[in-house]
C-alpha cells in the first residue's frame, strides 16, 4: 500500500508551475531554475530601472513578494524530492 503524500498536491502543482517543471525532475534541474528565478526577481535589481521612487518601491515590493514565493516553492519541491527518495 503506497504511503500518502504528506505534501498538499495543489501546492505541489503550483510550485511545479512556478518553475515550469513536470515530474519526474532532478534536484540539479530544480536548483538551476531556482537560481535563474532568484536572479530575475531579486528586489534590488530594480534600482537602476527607474528614477521614480514610488515606482521603484512598487517593483521592489513585488520582487520581494515573488522572491518569498520562489523560496517557499523551492523548499516544497526539495521536501518532495526528499520524500520520493525515502520511498
Amino acid at each position: 500500500m503506497p504511503s500518502p503524500n504528506p505534501l498538499p498536491s495543489i501546492a505541489l502543482e503550483k510550485a511545479l508551475q512556478l518553475f515550469n517543471l513536470s515530474r519526474p525532475f532532478t534536484q540539479e534541474a530544480l536548483t538551476q531554475l531556482y537560481e535563474e528565478a532568484r536572479r530575475t526577481w531579486y528586489p534590488s535589481r530594480y534600482a537602476g530601472l527607474t528614477n521614480n521612487p514610488g515606482k521603484y518601491m512598487e517593483m521592489y515590493k513585488k520582487g520581494e513578494a515573488k522572491t518569498k514565493e520562489i523560496q517557499a516553492a523551492y523548499q516544497l519541491l526539495l521536501d518532495y524530492l526528499d520524500t520520493q527518495e525515502k520511498t
